[in-house]
């Protein structure tokens, strides 16, 4: 039977930045909506694979090392939003103010390594963000959104992360398998 593995490629968020964005939410942590993300599994998704076959993860990796992925840089995390809407959200997230465009291109050079592995191409065009928890059935959040500050929180974005995720009855449990770094910005 040939081993398969849950794969994504994505930004990890730093310990200090995870516990800076939930002190900022403050007591609103308790009372976000939905299916709260525990924040040890934050992190900004640059391409979900799914299920794929090791042999397949090893061309992805190997793809991923060779690419110019682009230099190092900051992002500051901004204010709350919502898919597809606030007013009908099933995604609560918080979204980059600056280096957006920077983590946009990132976005694309994993996208072109993944290709270069033989993928399919994303079927839905890249949406920087930071899920906070997931709401099913939707729920009009807009109040929370317009009136939750900007975080303005910083944090250095260096390397591309491959992850393997586990689905359990605890939730996704997620393994680092490969760390890529990015050269110097």
């Amino acid at each position: 039977m040939v081993e398969r593995v849950r794969i994504f490629v994505a930004v990890p968020v730093p310990d200090e930045v995870r516990h800076r964005i939930v002190a900022a939410l403050g007591a609103s942590v308790d009372h976000i909506p939905g299916k709260v993300v525990r924040p040890g599994n934050w992190h900004v998704t640059l391409r979900f694979l799914g299920e794929i076959e090791e042999v397949a993860y090893e061309v992805l990796v190997s793809r991923l090392a060779e690419a110019d992925l682009g230099g190092r840089f900051r992002l500051r995390w901004g204010g709350l939003g919502a898919f597809p809407r606030a007013e009908r959200a099933t995604v609560l997230w918080i979204g980059p103010d600056r280096g957006g465009e920077a983590l946009a291109s990132l976005a694309v050079a994993v996208d072109a390594a993944v290709d270069r592995a033989g993928f399919p191409p994303e079927d839905r065009p890249f949406n920087p963000h930071l899920t906070l928890s997931r709401l099913r059935p939707a729920e009009d959040i807009a109040a929370l959104v317009a009136t939750t500050a900007p975080f303005g929180i910083t944090m250095e974005v260096d390397r591309v992360t491959v992850y393997q995720s586990r689905l359990g009855s605890g939730g996704a449990a997620y393994r680092i398998r490969e760390e890529i770094p990015l050269g110097r910005g």
